[in-house]
């Protein structure tokens, strides 16, 4: 290539570069957008699709709840929340495994990230009594801070309150939007669970 040409062709390269470069950029921004970080998540967060399969109601579900059922009964008659919101939280985020810890270190049955623990006054996350008292008051909260809206607190749970706010409602995260659902479902057996129990008496 003779000098002229290259002169020629030289800015057009430069162009070129930058707008690869540009392109790269954008690519990893996009991508640290959608695979964000979240203040906390719930131990299963492979999200396949944007939608919440149906709960199955089988005995071991109600099962798995009982050995907490006091501990849940206290902290949520203490904090004035649904014991049946606690429950359903607690099967989404350990499915009753108060030895749990995801992948961002939240530990126990609410799955409690370390700080949020230290500011809830929780000494010990692993014991059931502690964790879901500071998981409770933690939701309640929350609950408080957005109006008792409950879809927003969850999601507040799930991902911060600061993303809530900052998209006015359930963040554009596929793993906060199942767990929001999930949270929901499972609220909603065990609402009815208690019914059949009162029906029961």
């Amino acid at each position: 290539m003779d000098e002229d040409s290259f002169t020629r062709l030289f800015p057009a390269k430069i162009f070129c570069l930058t707008l690869t470069f540009a392109f790269i950029v954008v690519l990893h921004a996009f991508s640290a957008f959608a695979g964000e970080n979240t203040e906390h998540q719930p131990l299963n967060e492979q999200v396949k699709e944007n939608r919440s399969e149906n709960v199955v109601v089988s005995p071991a579900l109600g099962k798995k709840s009982e050995p907490f059922h006091p501990i849940i009964l206290r902290a949520a008659n203490r904090h004035e929340v649904d014991p049946a919101l606690v429950k359903a939280v607690i099967m989404v985020e350990s499915r009753y495994n108060p030895h749990a810890i995801s992948k961002q270190g939240a530990r126990g049955l609410m799955q409690l990230m370390p700080r949020t623990a230290r500011s809830l006054g929780v000494v010990d996350s692993f014991n059931p009594e502690h964790n879901v008292n500071g998981g409770v008051k933690y939701l309640k909260q929350l609950l408080d801070e957005f109006d008792d809206n409950l879809k927003f607190a969850l999601a507040a749970y799930n991902a911060g309150s600061s993303k809530v706010r900052r998209y006015r409602g359930i963040p554009p995260i596929k793993a906060t939007q199942y767990y929001v659902n999930r949270v929901f479902e499972y609220y909603q057996y065990y609402k009815n669970e208690s019914v059949r129990e009162t029906d029961d008496v």
